[in-house]
């Protein structure tokens, strides 16, 4: 595949002699007189992979360029300036605006051939070491997930009543924070949290989770340490320091009175509020050993009654509005309800 390079001068005859040892050397070359004609040229054109650009232009010089070129889809195109000055000031400047080279015009024909190729082959490695990186990031983020579902699955086994608890509170965390604005990695992240939130539960006896009836004050202090077990277990996971917060503090409430930690409002990390609202909404639609399902009228109503209290007012509306938008009333929990 040839090598698609685009050469900006305002001078006639350093275009000329760019195309001409270009294009002999095998390279798809395209000469433009200005900065404006560059940015006009790829608002259409397919992307150069390489952008030969003077600095000393009329009307809009190379430095200027440089800065309109930052805010298009060529941000990304590597420059390599064209200068007839032997100025170490303009040259710290330009590669200060990202250049990564300078050229001396006028060319020698071989050095100018072999500049260009060194950069393309450079430019070449590097996206290939990114495809690269991000292939095997990929498929170390799905070995995670899936670790982390069969522990969240195991924790959920637990309790016969519990089935895809875990899942559920991550999948209704993650909606809940793309509504409230999380990029798509933000997402992923709150998710991984959402299916380890009750990875503390490990720690618990299974006749205690698995009790009928009201726990008595010993039973439920024993279910009330699984936070902390969480948030001790996850903060070995050093790569990922924050993973640890939504185990920790999903049983925190806004107005303070929650546990482990008794935080209150913002102190609360926002996480670990979004995925007490999920958790909330999953426990009161999902038969328990306590009690049976919910109606979902009556779980919104508690959302409402909860809100500023128990719950982060603007993750409970968010959560408020995803059962409002559940017309076929498809977002059940581990149970079946009326509405």
């Amino acid at each position: 595949m040839r090598n698609n390079i685009v050469v900006v001068d305002d001078d006639p005859v350093i275009l000329q002699s760019a195309w001409n040892i270009l294009s002999k050397a095998g390279m798809k070359t395209t000469v433009l007189r200005s900065g404006r004609q560059l940015l006009d040229y790829i608002e259409d054109k397919p992307l150069p992979d390489l952008i030969l650009l003077d600095i000393m232009m009329p009307k809009m010089n190379g430095f200027e360029v440089m800065n309109e070129l930052k805010k298009t889809k060529a941000k990304d195109v590597p420059v390599i300036f064209l200068t007839a000055r032997d100025d170490e000031r303009s040259e710290e400047e330009g590669l200060s605006y990202g250049a990564m080279d300078y050229i001396r015009k006028p060319f020698v024909a071989g050095v100018l051939i072999l500049r260009v190729k060194n950069a393309v082959e450079l430019i070449r490695l590097q996206r290939n070491l990114e495809e690269e990186v991000r292939i095997k990031t990929k498929e170390n983020e799905q070995l995670f997930l899936h670790v982390v579902s069969s522990l969240a699955a195991a924790i959920d086994a637990k309790d016969a009543y519990t089935n895809g608890h875990s899942r559920r509170v991550a999948e209704y965390s993650r909606e809940i924070a793309k509504r409230y604005g999380y990029n798509e990695t933000q997402q992923q992240k709150i998710y991984m949290m959402g299916i380890l939130h009750d990875v503390g539960k490990i720690g618990v006896p299974d006749e205690v989770i698995n009790k009928p009836g009201k726990l008595n004050d010993e039973e439920f202090a024993q279910i009330k340490k699984h936070p902390v077990m969480g948030g001790e277990i996850l903060d070995n996971i050093t790569e990922m320091p924050e993973i640890a917060d939504g185990a920790r503090w999903h049983h925190e409430k806004y107005a303070g009175n929650g546990y482990p930690d008794g935080l209150k409002g913002e102190d609360i990390p926002e996480v670990a509020r979004i995925i007490a609202v999920a958790d909330a909404y999953d426990a009161m639609t999902s038969n328990r050993s306590y009690r049976k399902v919910m109606p979902q009228s009556k779980v919104r109503q508690e959302l409402v009654d909860g809100r500023g209290t128990q719950f982060d007012p603007k993750f409970a509306d968010i959560m408020i509005s995803m059962i409002d938008d559940d017309k076929d009333y498809e977002m059940v929990g581990g149970g079946k309800c009326d509405k």
